[in-house]
């Protein structure tokens, strides 16, 4: 039988605690409050106040430089989204990203084993005049070997990217003729393309696809466009889905192009910012071209500007899922030691006055879900799903209705495709069992597929997966762990050779096999086909 404990027994230990506590703060050499701290009343003088103390009473030996850029990111980070403080490190390789150049040898790789397994050079850089080839395995560099180090996508990037001029010793192998070469390749600037591709998928339509606005994306569009003029285009689908924006110059200068004289692009306002219009001016080249934009839920900042200003002014009929909603503008200023901050200091506005930047009032993790909010309130797949205010109403120049409240709202709607018989297709995907059976057979038969099939053309056209191969892929993919699923995989069949064939181009064409492939299953791309057909 157990035992009663006597009642008082908690009430002693709770004395007991009690005292200890006492004792602690007594016996301490800082019992009192102590204010060392400035008289000063000014709220930011707390700041370096902390700091001083931090600095003359911690504990522990700080890391000072790692402390202030926490303190500057979270501080920045309370703000807003994308208000944001950019380290030392990073910020060289987002202005790389948005000059629309680097300097390397020009190869696009990726980590395989034991080695740095050639892509693609690309086209007119040092590693492609030298002779370097898809499939070729870096196994050294400036005498380095490469199984010596630990080796990851930064480390591959420092030791392959410096300045122009300077040269790099390499020793690769080559699968085809099983052997060893080496080469010395002088660095130069790699120019980094913003489209990815431009080309004419029918009669009088063309295509081009911009996956970001960079400093050099007007100047490749203009060299684009014109070609596929000559090519006899007279409508034009550009694709901004998945671009997350860039400069606000390359995208006022993109709309430019088929708008009419002082039509209103974009506006900014905000507390400390007057409003500030961007209008199109009088030189307008493409003001006889049918346009349609491709936009989704992850086209963002300068990809809203150009389908809102499109919109906006009934140039154009804008085709896809909402975008995201990123309407900030922000303004970079940088620190001596060549980190930075980016601020926000307004809000971008459509021609009709909508505000691009949905709500972040809830907090920065609900902010985060949006997308999956999206999802499941079926968003994505209905449109009868959103629901907008009166006080959101909106109207084109033309008088169409447009709402606001937070990205661009297309004209026309394709829904996400959730059948759940994609789920095999989705596992496969989800793994990158497809790209790595297509890389490993494109690999082995590099040779003969480029003989055969010598142009993108060719490829697209000519090129078949076989049942031989969908064979192999099923047993290689059930070995890989994803069980096979016959009703599912009769299903989206289809949609596997479509994939499969179109890493196989981009592995022997690039982008000039791989876009056209996949564009014949993509339902966005081809409602714009049919809707300009038609017109």
């Amino acid at each position: 039988m157990k035992k009663k404990r006597p009642f008082f027994l908690p009430l002693i230990f709770s004395i007991i605690l009690s005292i200890g506590i006492i004792i602690g703060y007594i016996i301490s050499p800082s019992n009192g409050v102590k204010s060392s701290f400035s008289n000063s009343y000014n709220e930011k003088d707390k700041i370096n106040d902390v700091l001083k103390l931090i600095q003359r009473d911690y504990v522990d030996t700080i890391n000072e430089k790692e402390m202030v850029e926490n303190m500057l990111t979270d501080m920045l980070h309370n703000l807003d989204p994308h208000s944001s403080y950019i380290p030392t490190r990073n910020l060289q390789i987002i202005e790389e990203e948005m000059s629309g150049n680097f300097d390397g040898i020009g190869i696009q790789f990726r980590i395989q084993e034991d080695s740095i397994l050639v892509i693609m050079p690309i086209s007119g850089g040092p590693s492609a005049k030298k002779g370097i080839r898809a499939g070729d395995r870096i196994v050294d560099v400036n005498e380095k070997e490469i199984t010596d180090i630990k080796i990851n996508n930064d480390t591959v990037m420092k030791l392959l990217k410096g300045p122009k001029g300077s040269k790099v010793n390499l020793r690769i192998y080559r699968p085809s003729i099983k052997d060893y070469l080496s080469f010395e390749i002088t660095r130069d600037k790699i120019p980094m393309y913003s489209i990815d591709i431009a080309y004419m998928p029918v009669s009088e339509i063309g295509y081009i696809k911009i996956n970001r606005f960079s400093a050099t994306t007007y100047d490749e569009f203009v060299l684009k466009t014109k070609s596929l003029q000559l090519q006899g285009m007279r409508k034009l689908i550009i694709d901004l889905r998945d671009n997350g924006g860039g400069y606000l110059s390359a995208a006022s200068k993109l709309c430019n192009d088929f708008l009419t004289s002082n039509q209103v692009i974009v506006y900014t306002e905000g507390k400390n910012r007057a409003k500030d219009y961007i209008r199109a001016t009088s030189d307008t080249r493409l003001r006889e071209v049918e346009l349609i934009i491709l936009i989704n839920e992850f086209s963002a900042s300068a990809s809203e500007i150009v389908s809102g200003a499109i919109q906006d002014n009934d140039r154009g009929i804008i085709v896809g899922r909402r975008s995201f909603g990123k309407g900030l503008v922000q303004e970079q200023l940088e620190f001596s030691d060549k980190s930075a901050i980016r601020l926000t200091v307004a809000r971008y506005y459509t021609p009709a006055g909508r505000c691009i930047q949905k709500s972040y009032k809830n907090g920065y993790e609900d902010y985060e879900s949006d997308l999956l909010h999206r999802y499941t309130n079926d968003e994505l797949i209905n449109p009868d799903s959103i629901h907008f205010e009166d006080s959101l109403k909106y109207f084109t120049s033309e008088g169409r209705v447009v709402y606001g409240g937070g990205g661009i709202m297309p004209d026309v709607f394709v829904a996400l495709d959730t059948n759940n018989l994609y789920s095999y297709f989705n596992k496969l995907t989800g793994r990158g069992l497809v790209y790595q059976f297509a890389f490993d057979y494109t690999d082995r038969n590099r040779g003969a597929i480029s003989k055969e099939y010598n142009t993108p053309k060719s490829f697209t056209k000519n090129f078949v997966i076989s049942e031989k191969m969908m064979i192999d892929f099923t047993k290689y993919a059930t070995e890989e762990g994803v069980e096979f699923d016959l009703k599912s995989y009769t299903f989206c069949k289809d949609d596997i050779e479509a994939r499969m064939k179109a890493y196989i181009g981009r592995g022997i064409h690039d982008n000039d096999a791989f876009y056209p492939v996949l564009l014949s299953k993509d339902k966005t791309f081809l409602k714009a086909v049919d809707i300009l057909k038609k017109k």
